[in-house]
């Protein structure tokens, strides 16, 4: 007996789930950068994407993070998370 298996579907799916993962990135570090308050604009001058990485690079970040301006009560991490969280779940419906 003899089971052969065709990956095809299976590779085609992973492929598009490696461009996605490539795509997610970009698309936090906008919304993370958005939900960064502007009063002098330091801020958002200040972050930075590096490969997959948000930096934040100014001693006040956590305060702002914490909810400490009132224009972004919410901080920058909470609604960039539930972007994330959204996008990850509606491209993976996509997936086929």
């Amino acid at each position: 007996m003899t089971i052969n298996f065709d990956l095809t579907q299976v590779n085609k799916m992973f492929e598009q789930a490696e461009a996605i993962a490539k795509t997610l990135p970009r698309e936090a570090y906008d919304v993370f950068r958005a939900n960064t308050p502007i009063r002098t604009g330091n801020a958002r001058s200040r972050t930075r994407l590096t490969g997959s990485t948000i930096e934040a690079n100014y001693p006040y970040a956590e305060r702002l993070d914490d909810g400490y301006s009132n224009q972004r009560p919410r901080g920058m991490t909470e609604p960039t998370e539930k972007f994330l969280e959204k996008r990850v779940n509606d491209l993976i419906r996509k997936i086929k």
